[in-house]
């Protein structure tokens, strides 16, 4: 113990000074964590670390003696439930507190190279550094008369695992989803894309919650201008948490007040891994189950994983029924309205007339039964979702058979507007990323052919469409390839062409527009 107490000594003789004066100037002043650096007496750092966590009492602070005959005091911070305790117990605790060490120049440098096993160690000197890795589920070791610190990855904590996501099931495909976990969501997509080109580029988002957001995009293929624009905008969040990717969406999308989503998002690694082939970027927030791909466009909300795994004939088939129940969602309501009430010509007379016989009765006007029956079906949908599973099921079937039953009985509705509404709320599950759009759409053309008939839902139409062909996203058209259109890229659109015709990138996604290709008849039998 003397010969220690010796080293500490000679090593402080010519900053001892300087130490205490940044000691004093440390206590004095209101500085933040990033100023105060680690002091080489443990007691005032652990002073000072129980001070900002104050009698929080996940903290643990394990006090230990380093070296069975030297006995350098230490301490080893973590938060219990954060951390794998075997870890700590058996790859820290164990060998520096029961193995003969020998007190050295490079000290610090030998612990860390020779003594602690973890894989994942490195070298601290400041209390941000040191809150950052509590907080983050590390474990922070600091030794008395050393400015240094260690900063361990024993991280480990329950999660809900990989598991088959609720969104976007397939019949053919992987069945694997993300899950809160980012280090397992990255595995995921490093699993599916094995080249150093897939590059992570990690940040901390919230000034409280410095929540992990990682940037994932293939060098070479993705533009470095859009990967540049992504990691600025990032950057420039300043808000107190960050608590899902939905945050991150509505702070850096180009279009904020725009019905229609500029970014897109995925709950399937497999999608997310086909996103980066093509050169987008995808965004992992810790948390979230939920990844964000940039550039997102406006076809991309009719396309779907399974597309890709089947064969391009059906494939073609279920995108033009996704754009069928699209229009279907949009228009038939406001169709329905507007025949009703002004342009009864539009219909054939037996059907005119067979409406019209199913109406006698009804005390309200078409507008006035379809918004009802829409209210009534929203209502019914938030709360199959909000309700528990079971009881949500049971609540939309007893709700959509019983309440639309009574309210053609009892006259308040007549059987078509409970047709049409049936109808046009089936279709909107098609579409279900443009869930949130195409519902308030819907009541907008309500409103329009209750007030102009089909003149006033062709008005609406027509600044519907500049308003799609005005936005990008990210630099990107979001009506790409339509408007404007591209030859090249029209493969991939409503019509799904073979995969060995798919043979280059979108060209307003990527400059890297060449695409590694297969021969159709390369295994041709002769």
């Amino acid at each position: 113990m003397n010969k220690y107490i010796k080293k500490l000594i000679e090593k402080s003789v010519g900053k001892s000074n300087n130490n205490k004066n940044n000691e004093n100037n440390n206590k004095n002043s209101n500085t933040s964590n990033t100023d105060k650096k680690i002091s080489t007496d443990l007691k005032n750092n652990l002073n000072y670390i129980k001070k900002q966590f104050g009698n929080s009492h996940d903290i643990i602070f394990r006090e230990i003696n380093v070296g069975s005959k030297i006995c350098i005091p230490a301490v080893v911070i973590s938060i219990n439930g954060l951390v794998n305790q075997n870890l700590i117990d058996y790859d820290l605790l164990k060998r520096v507190m029961h193995i003969d060490i020998k007190l050295k120049d490079d000290f610090m440098e030998y612990i860390k190279k020779s003594i602690i096993t973890m894989v994942d160690i490195n070298d601290i000197n400041s209390m941000d550094e040191v809150f950052d890795g509590i907080l983050s589920g590390e474990s922070v070791m600091l030794i008395d008369g050393y400015s240094t610190g260690f900063r361990l990855d024993t991280r480990d904590w329950k999660d809900r695992g990989v598991s088959q996501p609720i969104i976007g099931s397939v019949v053919r495909g992987p069945r694997e989803g993300f899950s809160e976990t980012l280090l397992t969501n990255t595995a995921l997509l490093r699993r599916r894309i094995k080249t150093p080109q897939l590059i992570f580029d990690k940040v901390n988002c919230g000034q409280y919650t410095k929540t992990d957001v990682v940037i994932a995009y293939i060098k070479g293929i993705a533009n470095d201008k859009i990967v540049k624009e992504v990691k600025k905008r990032i950057s420039k969040i300043d808000i107190d948490g960050i608590l899902d990717s939905g945050y991150i969406e509505q702070l850096i999308e180009d279009e904020p007040f725009s019905l229609f989503p500029t970014i897109g998002n995925t709950e399937k690694p497999d999608q997310a891994a086909g996103k980066l082939l093509e050169g987008r970027i995808a965004i992992l927030v810790d948390g979230s189950p939920i990844a964000l791909t940039i550039p997102f466009l406006f076809i991309e909300n009719i396309q779907t994983s399974e597309d890709y795994y089947t064969r391009p004939w059906y494939a073609t088939f279920t995108r033009i029924i996704r754009v069928l129940s699209l229009i279907i969602v949009i228009f038939l309501p406001g169709f329905y309205i507007s025949a009703q009430t002004y342009n009864q010509e539009m219909l054939p007379t037996h059907l005119f007339i067979t409406m019209a016989a199913s109406k006698e009765g009804v005390p309200f006007p078409a507008f006035i039964e379809i918004l009802l029956m829409s209210i009534l079906f929203e209502v019914l949908k938030e709360a199959g979702v909000r309700m528990p599973k079971h009881i949500g099921e049971a609540l939309s079937i007893v709700g959509a058979l019983v309440l639309g039953e009574a309210a053609v009985g009892a006259g308040f509705v007549s059987n078509p507007a409970v047709m049409i509404t049936a109808l046009t709320g089936i279709a909107t599950f098609v579409i279900y990323s443009l869930n949130d759009s195409i519902t308030i759409l819907r009541f907008g053309f309500m409103i329009l052919g209750a007030a102009g008939g089909l003149f006033g839902m062709l008005i609406g139409t027509i600044f519907l469409l500049l308003h799609l062909v005005s936005i990008r996203s990210f630099g990107a058209p979001y009506m790409s390839p339509l408007g404007p259109s591209s030859g090249r890229d029209m493969k991939d659109t409503i019509i799904r062409a073979p995969l060995w015709m798919m043979n280059s990138r979108s060209e307003v996604i990527t400059k890297n527009t060449k695409k590694s290709s297969t021969n159709r008849f390369f295994n041709k039998s002769k």
